[in-house]
């Protein structure tokens, strides 16, 4: 008898979890291309470039030296090591070792964050449009979303919009910083708001760090290295976006107690530590002398710049992303509807894109294009788009 016969359910913190709607537009892609068609990508999210040859070189020694046996499930202790000395030299977070935990990628330390942090019930202030899986991890710990939009933020005040959402079960804030999909870099003064917000209220605030090195226009702000703020505040980084290692699953966390009890524990019991190879390429990732972050920040700069003149040309408005490798323009003159008008990219100029409702309902009306890709891509499709829409 099959299982759904016999009333079988899934657990009930997974109902309200879903799947990325980005997976469906990769899926249409897939599908177009193995008709042979041409597609321009702007969808995807990772960086264009490969992974420094410095860093694979460092997981064939490990391999060689029989670097392949369990770590401590926190991470190897020179790894954290490292990852300390940056965060007081680059991140100015007065960070210890013992504040460090070595995870699979950003996703996994912010699991763990929210299920560090967040009970059945709570609310979670985050700036709008966000990061969509926000919303199915926090579904995951059974707690609510609540969405604060960022121009308005901007426009009235951070503290006051944030007390205009708050509730009495607001337990925590997401704090994501370049911001996907707006390319939003908060500045230090708004970062400071937030902050402050959080001290007033007793909350506790989950720092995104993903993009903390591509950042074109101000500078990129730690919530955590500011007065009062490390004990409330779990930080999460990739090296994903920094060293074009997307697939290689590594990133940290950074938190005080209790904070990194629960980071610790949501590890042990899910993964039980990450990859000890690819420990050793990250360490070497992080205590490499190279060029790599500023050649890489400079090749991004150059195609914003290329895709945002186009996309204006094209009558597409587009408010200038100071950091991350998004655009996010207004495309009601092609649908008002997000979702149509990226299939009509699509479609039309076989250009494919994520619909902006997909970031929430701030995000109607537009849609976001990756501008990690060639400079050949972003032209080719710019001349399509004028050429098809």
């Amino acid at each position: 008898m099959p299982a759904s016969a016999a009333g079988f359910r899934l657990a009930a913190r997974l109902e309200q979890v879903g799947f990325s709607d980005i997976v469906n537009i990769r899926n249409r892609v897939m599908e177009l291309r193995a008709q042979g068609e041409t597609v321009y990508q702007f969808g995807g999210g990772e960086p264009y470039r490969p992974t420094p040859d410095y860093i694979k070189d460092a997981i064939h020694s490990a391999l060689r030296e029989n670097k392949t046996r369990y770590a401590p499930s926190s991470g190897i202790p020179e790894l954290r090591q490292a990852v300390a000395d940056k965060l007081r030299g680059r991140n100015h977070i007065d960070a210890g070792e013992q504040n460090v935990i070595v995870v699979n990628g950003g996703m996994q330390g912010l699991f763990g964050a929210f299920q560090s942090v967040v009970n059945p019930g709570d609310d979670v202030l985050i700036f709008a449009p966000y990061w969509t899986p926000i919303k199915d991890l926090v579904a995951h710990c059974q707690g609510r979303l609540v969405l604060v939009p960022t121009d308005e933020a901007r426009e009235k005040g951070f503290r006051e919009t944030l007390a205009r959402y708050a509730t009495e079960q607001t337990r925590a804030i997401y704090f994501n910083t370049p911001t996907n999909p707006t390319g939003v870099v908060f500045t230090r003064e708004e970062t400071e708001e937030v902050a402050q917000f959080a001290i007033d209220r007793e909350l506790v605030v989950i720092a995104d760090e993903a993009y903390e090195d591509i950042v074109f226009d101000g500078e990129h702000v730690s919530i955590a290295s500011l007065e009062g703020m490390l004990e409330r505040t779990i930080t999460t980084f990739t090296l994903s976006k920094s060293y074009a290692m997307t697939g290689w699953r590594i990133g940290y966390a950074v938190a005080g107690e209790p904070w990194m009890t629960g980071l610790r524990k949501a590890t042990l019991y899910s993964s039980n530590g990450v990859s000890t190879p690819t420990q050793w390429a990250a360490l070497a990732a992080l205590t490499t002398a190279s060029d790599f972050l500023e050649t890489s920040c400079a090749a991004y700069l150059e195609r914003r710049d290329l895709l945002l003149a186009g996309l204006n040309e094209l009558g597409l408005s587009c408010a200038l992303p100071a950091g991350a490798f998004y655009a996010f323009p207004d495309v009601k003159t092609i649908s008002k509807d997000s979702r149509e008008a990226s299939e009509l990219l699509l479609n039309r100029a076989r250009v494919a894109t994520v619909p902006g409702v997909v970031f929430g309902p701030q995000g109607e009306g537009h849609v976001r294009f990756s501008f990690s890709t060639s400079i050949e891509t972003i032209e080719a499709g710019l001349e399509s788009m004028r050429r098809n829409l």
